[in-house]
């Protein structure tokens, strides 16, 4: 059955704020977040920082070592790590740069996107079983709040 939620009295004090909505916002999508994150196929052999780099590559093209650790906010070590495990897999590339052949630009390969779309499908799927608890009234609301999550996030 589904039911309509209704804000805690705290929660309502709380969102009558800008501050109060900032801190009940981010402890919401932070669990949410969290959610996601373990709702993965379990057979997955990707770390999620690893996962985190196939899909800013998948989402922004090919990137190189410094442009990736300046992504994820990581030092270019780690990075290079981490791309190492992922093109030990399989799941990207190096391509030396036309203009400087000192420096590679990583690229996903064939398996790289199709691991993206399998961890991606499987979040999916268990975002929409959550949803089809929820109201249609609900459900509209959050379709209206997705532009301004957006806009929220950094570039």
């Amino acid at each position: 059955m589904k039911t309509s939620y209704e804000a805690r009295p705290a929660d309502a004090a709380l969102v009558s704020t800008d501050a109060g909505l900032a801190s009940v916002l981010r402890i919401a999508v932070a669990k949410l977040r969290r959610r996601l994150a373990v709702e993965r196929d379990l057979s997955n052999p990707v770390p999620l920082g690893a996962m985190a780099v196939l899909a800013a590559l998948h989402a922004k093209g090919e990137a190189t070592i410094g442009e990736l650790a300046a992504r994820e906010r990581v030092q270019p070590p780690s990075m290079t790590r981490t791309v190492n495990f992922l093109e030990e897999g399989g799941y990207v590339v190096r391509r030396p740069v036309d203009t400087d052949r000192r420096m590679v630009r990583v690229a996903l390969t064939e398996r790289g996107v199709d691991m993206v779309h399998a961890d991606r499908m499987r979040r999916d799927e268990w975002l929409t079983a959550r949803l089809a608890q929820l109201t249609p009234a609900e459900i509209d609301v959050l379709r209206k709040a997705v532009p301004l999550f957006d806009r929220l996030r950094p570039a």
